[in-house]
């Protein structure tokens, strides 16, 4: 770690360097503040000091004629100190601009939840997303319509602005709202999208898909396959109320939707994983009572495996 002068030093240079107009090295100056957290204390310090300077000149009364100063004994600590303050003056009256353009950068943030957890998360704009479990996402603070998810689960309920559309990344894909309540999964298999209210335009600079209510998309992982359906907008949100509702979903899926719901790690056996199901599954009880009613209703045979349980098919 650095001693106080020497960060001092640093911070100051930071802020001298920013003074050019072409100054473009903002990656290798958030490494150095992230290194450690007095360096951001120093730096913002040095520009809360340049706002002082700046205000303290143009309050300042008109300069009165010069006085011609007296000999000094010590001319050498007498240039010292004027060059130090010379320089301080100097960052302090280029410090704003550098200041400023940082605080205009990104500033994101991540929240992820444990698979079995959920977190709702209400952002200033009166916007929500409902985080579903091992799941995370990345908001920004400084730009809240703006939301990426890394992987998993969430549900978007958007207040709708024409001005300023809410957007969401994932999976390589932008989804861009249109006044609307929609799911969104990011995982293995690729990005799937439902939208339960208003609509969302898949890729608006490219394929440019408007999905509206009650329509479904996934977009195959690694490849560019988009598919198109429908689903009813109730059963796109009623994970949210502990119930998982399919209509010919295949049973791959079904057993990552359980994996993220309830922190069950789940897989599936190749001869089963295609086979589609239909019906409700109720995520409430007991573990072992869960696993108990879900080989009846998945017609299939759960069995332990190194990791969790793995569902296969019924022995004939």
């Amino acid at each position: 770690m650095m001693d106080d002068m020497a960060m001092r030093e640093a911070a100051l240079d930071w802020l001298i360097r920013q003074r050019d107009p072409a100054f473009g090295d903002w990656e290798a100056f958030g490494d150095w503040l992230a290194a450690d957290p007095d360096r951001a204390r120093v730096y913002h310090e040095l520009a809360a000091a340049d706002a002082d300077v700046g205000e303290w000149f143009a309050a300042a009364p008109p300069a009165a004629a010069p006085v011609e100063a007296p000999p000094v004994a010590n001319p050498v600590t007498r240039r010292r100190f004027g060059g130090w303050l010379g320089g301080a003056i100097a960052a302090s009256l280029v410090a704003v601009s550098g200041y400023t353009e940082l605080q205009n950068r990104a500033d994101p943030y991540s929240i992820e939840t444990a698979p079995g957890e959920r977190r709702s998360i209400a952002l200033a704009d009166g916007s929500q997303v409902d985080l579903n479990g091992g799941s995370r996402i990345t908001l920004d603070h400084r730009n809240q319509r703006i939301a990426t998810l890394d992987r998993g689960e969430a549900l978007f309920t958007v207040v709708h602005d024409d001005r300023r559309p809410f957007i969401v990344h994932a999976a390589g894909a932008e989804l861009r709202d249109v006044g609307t309540v929609f799911n969104v999964v990011s995982d293995r298999a690729g990005l799937s999208v439902a939208v339960a209210e208003g609509a969302v335009v898949y890729n608006p600079r490219g394929e440019s898909v408007e999905l509206g209510a009650g329509r479904t998309l996934h977009a195959r992982a690694n490849d560019s396959v988009v598919t198109l359906g429908t689903a009813d907008p109730a059963a796109m949100v009623a994970w949210k109320q502990g119930r998982l509702i399919y209509d010919g979903t295949p049973i791959g899926v079904v057993a990552e939707d359980i994996s993220r719901n309830l922190g069950l790690p789940v897989s599936v056996a190749p001869d089963v994983a295609a086979r589609p199901f239909r019906g409700v599954i109720a995520l409430d009880g007991q573990r072992d009572r869960f696993l108990e009613r879900l080989g009846p209703l998945l017609d299939v045979r759960i069995e332990r495996g190194g990791k969790g349980w793995v569902l296969t098919a019924k022995q004939k």
